[in-house]
């Protein structure tokens, strides 16, 4: 059974920056595509970012976060990170990480991130 263990989260500016963190109890990045999502209050989980398996590696991003976001995997270290930069309270969410679909892991308690105006 794979665990997916999410960090990083935290109370941040606007402007601020975050570095989230998901780590995994079996090598299941190099053979998965990744993503990140998140899911605010009163609201449907989104797709925030997502990164390919292995080879030449392709990441997509929602609109939202484009040029803002960068997602990024050690294979090695069977981690997947999401780095956050100009933070807007929009942001503001529990996070979480899985597969691209269509199959999932069991959902990890996510890591919260607050974005303060």
């Amino acid at each position: 059974q794979v665990q997916l263990v999410e960090s990083g989260g935290g109370l941040v500016q606007a402007g601020g920056s975050l570095r989230l963190s998901c780590a995994a109890s079996g090598n299941i990045f190099s053979i998965n595509t990744m993503a990140w999502y998140r899911q605010a209050p009163g609201k449907q989980r989104e797709l925030v970012a997502a990164i390919s398996s292995a080879g030449m590696t392709k990441t997509a991003y929602a609109d939202s976060v484009k040029g803002r976001f960068a997602i990024s995997r050690d294979n090695a270290k069977n981690t997947l990170f999401l780095q956050m930069n100009s933070l807007k309270p929009e942001d503001t969410a529990v996070y979480y990480c899985n597969t691209r679909g269509p199959y999932y892991f069991d959902w990890g308690q996510g890591t919260q991130v607050t974005v303060s105006s």
